[in-house]
C-alpha cells in the first residue's frame, strides 16, 4: 500500500476532497472530472465489491487497521493519512464516518441493455434533493426495482449526501440519465412496460389495483415535490396511480411514497416472489 501522512490542508494532492460542503462546486467537479465520493469504510467496501476503481483513499489513522485489507488490495493506490482536524480543515465537516475514497465514475450503462430482463423499473423526474434520490435508491435495492432511470434535471445517485444516504446501494441498482424528457418514455413503452405515474390526479387509480393487474413490464415514474409531476409527463405515461390517504394527509414525502408502491406493485407469481 502507498500511505501519504498530510501535514497541511493545501497538499494539492488532495484536492478531489477539498470543501466536499460546497454543493454547487462539486456538482460541477464531479461529473466533469469523472469521479465521485464514497464516504464511510461500509460504502467505499460497497462501491470496490461493485467494480468501481477508486483513486485515492483519505481517512483518520485510527480507521488504518479497519481498512488495512482493502488499502492492500489497491498497492498503487495513494492513500492519504491525517488528524481529524486536518481532514475536517480540508472537507469543511467532520469525518466521523471512518474514512472516504475518491471514486472513478463508471460508465454509463445503455438503456437497452439496463432493461434487458427488467420487470420492475423506477423513473424519477426532476428530483432535486439528494437526500431523495439516494433514499429512494436504498428502496428500489429492497424492494425488488431493477432498474432506475432519472430525467437530465434529476439529482446525481452519485453525489456524496445521495451516496452516503442509499448506504451504497446506488452501486447495487444499475441506473442511467435519460437524454430527453419527456419523450424517453416511449422507449419504455416499445420495450413492452407499462408507464405508470404516482401522482394524484383526478383519474388516478390506487395502487393496489394496478398491483392486482400484476404487469409483467412496469416503470414507475416518480416526480418531485412541490410543483409535482409535468403535464408533458403525465400525458406521455399509460395511467396516473396514487396511494390512498387517510382523511386530512394528501400525500407523503417521495421517498417514503416510492417505498410503499415499489412493495405494492412488486412483481407476483405462483411461485412467489422473484
Amino acid at each position: 500500500m502507498t500511505i501519504h501522512y498530510l501535514e497541511s490542508a493545501g497538499d494539492p494532492r488532495v484536492s478531489d476532497y477539498t470543501q466536499l460542503t460546497d454543493v454547487h462546486l462539486r456538482k460541477l467537479r464531479e461529473p466533469a472530472e469523472g469521479m465521485y465520493i464514497a464516504e464511510s469504510s461500509r460504502v467505499l467496501r460497497r462501491a470496490l465489491a461493485a467494480g468501481h476503481r477508486p483513486r485515492s483513499f483519505f481517512l483518520a489513522e485510527k480507521w488504518l487497521a479497519d481498512l488495512q485489507d482493502v488499502l492492500s488490495a489497491y498497492p498503487d493506490v495513494p492513500a492519504f493519512i491525517g488528524s481529524a482536524a486536518l481532514l475536517e480543515e480540508i472537507t469543511g465537516f467532520h469525518l466521523h464516518r471512518g474514512a472516504m475514497a475518491a471514486m472513478q465514475r463508471p460508465e454509463p450503462v445503455p438503456l437497452h441493455g439496463l432493461l434487458a430482463g427488467a420487470h420492475r423499473v423506477a423513473v424519477l423526474e426532476d428530483i432535486v434533493d439528494h437526500t431523495n434520490v439516494g433514499a429512494i435508491f436504498r428502496s428500489a435495492a429492497a424492494l425488488d426495482i431493477d432498474a432506475v432511470l432519472i430525467s437530465p434535471r434529476c439529482g446525481d445517485p452519485l453525489y456524496r449526501r445521495s451516496v452516503r444516504v442509499s448506504m451504497g446501494t446506488v452501486f447495487q441498482v444499475p441506473w442511467a440519465r435519460l437524454e430527453s424528457w419527456p419523450q424517453d418514455l416511449s422507449l419504455l413503452k416499445e420495450a413492452g412496460f407499462t408507464v405508470a405515474a404516482l401522482e394524484l390526479t383526478e383519474d388516478a387509480v390506487d395502487v393496489d389495483a394496478l398491483a392486482a393487474r400484476n404487469p409483467d413490464r412496469l416503470a414507475l415514474v416518480l416526480g418531485t415535490e412541490g410543483a409535482g409531476m409535468s403535464a408533458g409527463t403525465l400525458a406521455a405515461v399509460d395511467l396516473a396511480v396514487k396511494i390512498p390517504m387517510r382523511t386530512g394527509v394528501d400525500s407523503l414525502n417521495v421517498a417514503s411514497a416510492s417505498a410503499v408502491a415499489f412493495w405494492e406493485l412488486r412483481p407476483r407469481s405462483s411461485q412467489g416472489p422473484r
